[in-house]
């Protein structure tokens, strides 16, 4: 599992954001664009003053998808030929009026969003669940990160373990995530932390979301103006998160932690089905790895000499640890449980060989594939 921050660097971080943030409801007929060759700027009518702030790379694929515009366009637009963006953006901004909510930090419109977009913030979701955590016997905080675009705890336990195999011992625990920029849901997902290499997997299949969808923003006229917490928003977000800390309180499910066990324990015996640098050619080609990515699996399976589906979920997961980029390790934490969802039943597997004339894969040797 790649780590992150400490605890009380993301708190400082947090407490620094939440200084700096703001938040503004704005017609589009009042916002404007001001693209160039070093990048784009946005510019807001506040109070008959103009306030200009840069624009980050989410609030350009936000724009981008709300204006209808295919972002391969977009960005081509953005490189080669900026004045035609920025007629572009200001045509439809002022053709197609809307309110939108605009989010801003350190200068930047961090992300362009709905007016009835919920702030579910960081700060406050962690105020509400950090003493739940405290309180969980054997429960610590593993890993903690706050990226552009998501804050993230992942949470083990390490009263509740197993082994998947001899002296292989997993743990459960789970991955609580929350995107203030509009990109994605908040999330309490299930996770396997293997003792021997420090991975953890992150299983899909049993998380449980809450959707920053709230009520429209009621706003006078046109003009662009600041959103501050209310008496009556600060009530919305103490119920919710009041839901939010009984859903952590039960993340840690026994039931559903053996049953990742006992699919762990089947894939330790389900080969992989082609020899292993195919293998991770088409696990990239479905998960669209870079090519860093590729090489990392594969010298991770390679050097584990294990070439079962748990290998190939043990490589994936191992890689994630070398990303430089903590989002893009979580993702690869995903897709590890991605590919055990989706594992094909022995019996199956037997089944089809006999159907099919297929035969078994032939033991991986990491010699041979080095070799070749």
């Amino acid at each position: 599992m790649k780590q992150g921050k400490s605890l009380q660097a993301l708190g400082e971080e947090l407490q620094r954001q939440r200084r700096l943030r703001k938040d503004f409801l704005a017609e589009t007929s009042s916002l404007e664009m001001e693209a160039g060759t070093t990048g784009a700027d946005m510019r807001i009518l506040l109070d008959d003053k103009v306030q200009t702030f840069a624009i980050s790379p989410i609030a350009h694929q936000q724009i981008a998808s709300r204006l209808q515009i295919p972002f391969r366009y977009y960005q081509k637009m953005q490189t080669e030929y900026p004045l035609l963006l920025e007629e572009n953006v200001n045509g439809w901004f002022s053709q197609n009026p809307e309110k939108r909510m605009l989010r801003v930090l350190d200068g930047k419109v961090r992300a362009f969003l709905s007016d009835r977009y919920r702030r579910l913030d960081n700060l406050e979701l962690c105020a509400a669940v950090l003493p739940i955590i405290q309180e969980m016997k054997g429960a610590e905080i593993a890993s903690c990160e706050v990226t552009e675009a998501h804050l993230y705890l992942k949470v083990i336990n390490k009263r509740l373990k197993a082994e998947v195999g001899v002296g292989d011992i997993v743990q459960a625990g789970f991955c609580l995530s929350n995107s203030e920029v509009g990109m994605g849901s908040l999330k309490v997902e299930p996770l396997v932390y293997r003792l021997a290499c420090k991975n953890g997997m992150i299983i899909k299949d049993f998380a449980q979301k809450r959707f920053h969808i709230g009520k429209q923003v009621e706003g006078d006229g046109d003009e662009a103006y600041e959103l501050y917490s209310d008496e009556t928003l600060q009530a919305d977000d103490k119920a919710f998160f009041l839901k939010v800390q009984d859903t952590v309180r039960c993340a840690v499910d026994e039931a559903k932690f053996q049953l990742t066990v006992d699919k762990l324990r089947e894939a330790r015996k389900i080969p992989i089905e082609h020899d292993p640098v195919r293998a991770v050619e088409e696990l990239a080609d479905k998960f669209m790895l870079t090519q860093a990515e590729r090489g990392d699996v594969l010298r991770q399976l390679f050097m584990a000499g294990d070439s079962s589906r748990y290998g190939l979920i043990q490589a994936v997961t191992a890689a994630s640890q070398i990303c430089s980029d903590y989002e893009r390790a979580t993702e690869s934490e995903r897709i590890g449980g991605e590919i055990l969802s989706a594992q094909v039943p022995r019996a199956l597997l037997t089944d089809l060989s006999h159907k099919t004339g297929m035969k078994n894969v032939t033991p991986f040797r990491p010699e041979l594939a080095m070799a070749e």
